[in-house]
């Protein structure tokens, strides 16, 4: 590829076991593009749709980070962490009355809406410049301050105590430890994610996503890159479409 190719998007697949910025790094080896950015950070624990925006492409970060998200959520509600993931050590929670399908039904679809979530302590989000993360365990700490999410639906698939299993369509900033948390509060549980998947971010969806030996094995034609016009055109949609929830 010449270098008037190579503004675009990647939708990549992205793997467990590696982080957003190590992804990014692998990329640019690959494709030999150092001008590139991701939308939107997968933490290691996670995989599915990363988009990674290379050349002139770069200036679409903002936009896609607007688009739409669908995730598929595995958790325990038996345990928690630090974390609210299994990134950090599990600690086991009593529970009193374990909740119904039913009533873990309901409270998750209360969560649907414009809501306000507090942003997990291990995060990236910035307290006087800061990454949260790094303010973990000191005394003087700021405290975390809710933000404005937007939930757009929730869709149980499988309950099945202590695992619970379902996806959820969301907004820019939610962060879905955040949400297990919260649940596992109105469960008068705990809260744990074990596993996530990112399937969608706006039409990019998670079946269509290139992987680093497929990225590898097209470097010479570049077919793994939606070309610019084409990436705006599809950022730049409106109204945004919201992906359908999945059919009972």
């Amino acid at each position: 590829m010449s270098e008037a190719d190579i503004d675009g998007i990647i939708n990549l697949a992205k793997p467990t076991g590696i982080s957003s910025a190590k992804a990014i790094y692998r990329v640019r080896y690959i494709t030999g593009v150092r001008k590139s950015g991701h939308a939107g950070t997968l933490d290691p624990l996670a995989d599915g749709v990363l988009l990674i925006c290379q050349g002139r492409a770069t200036k679409l970060v903002e936009q896609i980070m607007d688009l739409p998200k669908v995730y598929r959520v595995v958790a325990r509600l038996d345990v928690t962490s630090d974390s609210f993931d299994s990134e950090q050590p599990m600690i086991e929670v009593p529970v009193e009355s374990q909740p119904t399908a039913a009533e873990f039904r309901a409270a998750l679809a209360e969560f649907e809406g414009c809501t306000q979530q507090t942003p997990p302590r291990f995060s990236a989000v910035k307290l006087g410049g800061v990454p949260a993360y790094k303010t973990v365990g000191k005394a003087n700490a700021p405290p975390m301050r809710p933000k404005s999410i937007t939930i757009h639906w929730t869709h149980v698939h499988a309950y099945e105590w202590p695992v619970v299993d379902f996806e959820v369509a969301c907004g820019r900033g939610t962060y879905v430890r955040g949400l297990i948390r919260d649940l596992g509060v109105r469960l008068k549980a705990g809260g744990c994610l074990t596993a996530l998947t990112r399937t969608a971010v706006g039409p990019f969806k998670v079946e269509d996503g290139w992987t680093f030996e497929t990225i590898a094995a097209c470097r010479a034609d570049g077919g793994y890159l939606m070309p610019l016009e084409q990436a705006r055109a599809v950022v730049s949609a409106r109204p945004v479409a919201i992906p359908p929830r999945p059919a009972e």
